[in-house]
């Protein structure tokens, strides 16, 4: 059995309400708040929040326009977003393939 040790897990990402947003922008172009909302079960304030935490980390990348006047939040991952997640997928795989059995 190999030590997990040296396998390092992105806590960032890691965060169960963060690891949904990532997991939903890394199969899709680009994805608007009211999308994420719903496929993640988050609130208004929580996806908000965590939104930031991940853009101030250059996670994702927020576009923000007007549709018929009403405000539209569009995000989607930048290319250090998507590399840290694949990063983090990998990682995880590393830890449940040196579980024993």
């Amino acid at each position: 059995m190999v030590s997990n040790d040296d396998v390092e897990i992105d806590r960032l990402i890691h965060e169960p309400a963060r690891l949904k947003i990532m997991a939903q922008l890394y199969v899709v172009d680009e994805a608007d708040f009211i999308f994420l909302m719903r496929q993640t079960g988050l609130t208004w304030g929580n996806l908000s929040s965590h939104m930031s935490k991940l853009e101030e980390a250059e996670y994702i990348e927020v576009r923000k326009e007007f549709l018929d006047k009403k405000p539209h939040t569009i995000m989607k991952l930048t290319k250090k977003g998507r590399e840290s997640f694949q990063k983090y997928l990998d990682a995880l795989d590393q830890v449940l393939k040196d579980l024993p059995g």
